[in-house]
């Protein structure tokens, strides 16, 4: 037992178990973000009386943010040390966080979004400082395992992300349906929305006060700083010398599409099963919570399938696995596609499993041999989070049409998007596989 524990988390004599532990707990808290924030598609589209794709602006919003600042978090990172970043996106998560309180005093819709791109921006510091860090928490043989490892924490914070969203917002906003809401007079509206607003933030108020005491903490731990060999910058050769690696420069492609996937399953389960419950009678609001139950039984079996898969990364290529796991997802959603009933939503929790490898294997194996060159990778991992700002409202835009053709669901039809998705990891799984078989014939 011993020697698995300095082999996960010992490097050149250093003891990197608690930086390992405090910096695990920061996965759980940007999990609980990503979590809480999906549900609110729904529930901004009910309270400010907008459309499917106008409520994803949400997502565009806390998506973006990791795009914008994935590369001035490197820079950053790379002129101070992966602690600073991890400071400064838990400072940039908190202010983010206590934004709420004026954009709910504002009642309007585009405070909110703001208040999301700060969150997000210091979500982006985070998890370019994170990742890496962990990857060098070790030898590089167990980088991968140990990411995956620090990965499986994510999802309890999405956990209660997914938990809070469904008992203390989805549950406690007023029950009053789409169509009554949109009828309402001026007046009445503007009450309701006031109303429904201060359930809305109070939630975010609080993680923001956890993740001020979880800035102190760290802010008073010594951190290693992982043989940082140099602080001098340049962008440009670091990115040409990245990008010409192929497992870099294709994980970067297979990541875009990955976290558009998962955001996307995880955001309009809500739409997938409310269109099968109210088919069977029940009120607009009931229906909402039942499917988001579903959606947090799906976070956790993707909790649990990430641990397994884990270990099974002891014993087989991450590619393969990757590419395995990858093929079944998308089969996965062909069912969810044709099924209109029950089997489509169990079909889509399934996905689950399959995606809990995905996120940490592809960007393990982006950047294994990268060196102090990975601060910059990390950026561009980050960076390609993008894809769950840009494919999510594309796929509400299909959703708000109602029917394709005469009768099939639209919000079916729009997981032809993860399916495509699912596709092209499974070819960077592959590809990546491949590549590993090469090396080790060489």
């Amino acid at each position: 037992m011993e020697k698995v524990k300095e082999s996960l988390f010992r490097k050149d004599g250093v003891n990197y178990i608690v930086p390992f532990i405090l910096i695990t707990l920061c996965f759980s808290l940007w999990g609980f973000a990503n979590d809480i924030t999906n549900p609110m598609v729904k529930a901004f589209s009910k309270i400010f009386r907008m459309s499917n794709t106008g409520g994803a602006l949400v997502q565009v919003a806390f998506y973006g943010g990791y795009f914008a600042m994935a590369f001035p978090a490197a820079i950053f990172i790379k002129r101070f040390s992966y602690k600073s970043g991890i400071l400064m996106g838990l400072g940039l998560y908190a202010l983010g966080a206590f934004l709420f309180f004026p954009a709910m005093m504002t009642g309007s819709f585009y405070p909110f979004l703001f208040a999301y791109f700060i969150l997000t921006c210091g979500l982006s510091f985070l998890e370019t400082s994170a990742n890496p860090y962990i990857l060098s928490m070790g030898t590089e043989e167990t980088s991968t395992r140990r990411l995956n490892l620090a990965q499986s924490f994510n999802p309890l914070g999405s956990l209660a992300g997914m938990y809070v969203a469904m008992n203390f917002i989805q549950a406690r906003i007023n029950p009053m349906e789409t169509a009554e809401r949109a009828v309402l007079p001026d007046a009445e509206f503007q009450a309701l929305k006031q109303a429904d607003l201060t359930v809305l933030i109070s939630p975010y108020l609080i993680i923001g006060i956890v993740v001020l005491v979880m800035f102190l903490i760290i802010w008073i731990k010594k951190m290693p700083k992982n043989s940082d060999k140099s602080n001098e910058i340049h962008f440009g050769k670091t990115l040409k010398r990245i990008f010409s690696i192929d497992n870099y420069r294709q994980g970067v492609i297979a990541q875009f599409f990955y976290v558009g996937a998962q955001i996307m399953c995880w955001t309009f389960i809500i739409q997938y099963g409310t269109r099968i419950f109210m088919a069977q009678g029940m009120q607009e609001q009931a229906a909402e919570v039942l499917s988001q139950k579903y959606n947090i039984f799906a976070m956790i079996i993707f909790c649990i399938s990430r641990f397994i898969n884990t270990y099974l990364l002891k014993f087989f290529n991450p590619g393969k696995l990757l590419r395995a796991l990858s093929i079944a997802a998308a089969v996965l959603t062909i069912g969810v596609i044709g099924f209109q009933n029950i089997y489509g939503l169990y079909a889509l929790v399934a996905v689950s499993v399959c995606m809990s490898l995905m996120f940490p294997t592809i960007y393990g194996i982006a950047l294994k041999g990268m060196g102090d060159d990975a601060k910059f990778g990390a950026a561009g991992l980050i960076m390609a989070i993008l894809g769950g700002s840009i494919l999510p409202p594309l796929q509400a835009s299909i959703i708000d049409l109602g029917t394709i053709g005469s009768s099939f669901p639209a919000v079916n039809a729009s997981f032809i998007l993860p399916f495509i998705s699912f596709v092209v990891v499974a070819w960077y799984g592959g590809q990546a596989y491949k590549r590993s078989k090469a090396a080790i014939l060489v």
